[in-house]
């Protein structure tokens, strides 16, 4: 499989459709469950606070996860993502209210590389506090 979107169809700047992932303690618990990282502070909230945390927090590689879906299901192939890094600059707070916490992520094409290769910048905020620094990933196109 390859991914859907046109290299010669996108240019600098296109803006891939923006997503909300919702996430709750439960999520953070079907989480922890594949992948073994079973971390107090993902969702025992009396640990969390005793380490200086405000709240349980999400794991940094599920939201990690998360961002990079806005990608692959623009581009309709997650093997089209080559390489993707980030920074993480801020937890992800997940409140035990019944809502959780919301990861909003953005992404558009910032440059057009050469062998059909773009670089694809993601904005993640959660709580109006960008969660997510230096987000990029580099996805081959048809």
């Amino acid at each position: 499989m390859t991914a859907k979107i046109a290299y010669a169809e996108v240019e600098a700047g296109t803006e891939l459709p923006a997503r909300t992932f919702p996430v709750t303690r439960a999520t953070l618990v079907q989480y922890a469950g594949a992948s073994g990282d079973f971390n107090p502070i993902h969702w025992n909230e009396k640990f969390a606070v005793e380490v200086g945390l405000p709240d349980v927090i999400a794991h940094g590689m599920f939201t990690m996860a998360e961002a990079i879906r806005v990608v692959t299901d623009w581009a309709g192939d997650p093997a089209a993502v080559v390489e993707y890094g980030v920074r993480f600059t801020k937890p992800v707070v997940v409140p035990n209210d019944g809502v959780g916490a919301l990861i909003e992520v953005s992404a558009k094409v910032a440059a057009k590389l050469d062998d059909n290769l773009v670089r694809v910048d993601l904005t993640a905020t959660s709580a109006g506090q960008k969660v997510l620094g230096m987000s990029r990933a580099v996805v081959r196109l048809a």
